[in-house]
């Protein structure tokens, strides 16, 4: 079976995380590439090609941490699933949060997963690389 590269795209603001998952996928998949934003606005004009990312890929997978500046991960999710043209992207919650209340309201959004950040450097590699190996080779994703 042949595996073509998938677009991931990790809305993240913590740069050590950021770092982590970037080695993650890199040591893992060399062919996926991930596209990284920093907030939710730049979450949401990265999804629908708004200015300077007119150019960029419609992303396989979204990475979506909760809290997040500018708009958070839940008004994140909630737009990505009530968007017509975007509600078809798995979205997989990556957060420090294990709060129920989170839990919950990520699932009610139709958040895809729901994944607890592990604290632990080596444990979140192995976390991330789950979730890539997952959505690379176990899933059919749509083709954008």
């Amino acid at each position: 079976m042949l595996v073509h590269p998938i677009e991931v795209l990790l809305v993240e603001d913590d740069p050590g995380d950021v770092l982590m998952t970037k080695e993650a996928f890199e040591e893992h998949k060399l062919g996926n590439r991930l596209h990284v934003v920093s907030d939710g606005v730049e979450a949401l004009r990265f999804l629908r090609r708004e200015g300077e990312f007119a150019d960029a890929p419609r992303p396989h997978l979204i990475l979506l941490d909760l809290n997040l500046p500018r708009k958070d991960g839940r008004e994140v999710l909630q737009e990505v699933k009530n968007d017509d043209d975007l509600a078809h992207i798995p979205v997989v919650v990556l957060t420090t949060s294990e709060a129920e209340e989170d839990v919950l309201r990520s699932y009610r959004l139709h958040a895809n997963a729901y994944v607890p950040k592990p604290v632990d450097f080596e444990q979140f590699i192995r976390v991330v690389r789950q979730i890539d190996d997952f959505f690379v080779t176990v899933v059919r994703l749509p083709k954008g």
